[in-house]
């Protein structure tokens, strides 16, 4: 699995847009994505295994809800899955959790990006719980994996997002507003 400190992989998706237009119907609701969309923002690209299944629409509807949070720190958040667009959409049109969802689905249906990755789950052929956190530079700050059937806290993703933007020392469970590390303070205080 790639992780901090490696480039996140080139690659060009089909995607379903974020909020309403992606509920405009096939041929409108579609719109490709690629590791140039977006140039200078931070992006915050999470992968879950399955449409129409139990964990999944918890958490992207999570995302979801902070996508105004994610924007507001110049971040973009791409949902993604080994699941075509056409699956996407037809999961979004009867999901009232995702209906109106303010992210995009990317559609990794050949599992090139998955798989570049190192996230696809040995057995299933699927992607894992994968998050990944990437600076404007196009390089991994953050990855975390979680198994099938265990969901993510998207507020935890901000939280870290949020840490590394301050390029400072942040302690343990430091969140936003708080005070990071002083190193020269600290060490002046332990000689």
């Amino acid at each position: 699995m790639l992780t901090v400190g490696d480039k996140f992989p080139s690659f060009a998706l089909t995607a379903v847009k974020a909020g309403p237009e992606g509920l405009a119907g096939p041929g409108k609701s579609f719109t490709e994505i690629t590791s140039q969309s977006d140039a200078g923002k931070w992006k915050v690209v999470f992968f879950w295994p399955k449409d129409f299944t139990f964990i999944c629409p918890t958490e992207i509807a999570a995302f979801g809800k902070l996508a105004g949070e994610f924007a507001d720190r110049d971040t973009v958040v791409y949902g993604a899955s080994t699941d075509s667009e056409f699956v996407h959409l037809n999961w979004r049109v009867y999901n009232e959790d995702i209906k109106n969802l303010e992210i995009p689905m990317l559609a990794d249906v050949k599992r090139e990006l998955s798989e570049a990755l190192g996230i696809l789950h040995k057995e299933e052929g699927v992607a894992l719980r994968a998050t990944f956190i990437v600076d404007p530079d196009g390089t991994i700050q953050w990855a975390s994996v979680n198994g099938l059937n265990v969901g993510r806290n998207p507020q935890e993703v901000l939280r870290v997002l949020d840490a590394l933007q301050t390029d400072e020392l942040c302690p343990c469970n430091w969140n936003k507003g708080q005070e990071a590390l002083d190193a020269q303070k600290l060490f002046e205080k332990a000689a």
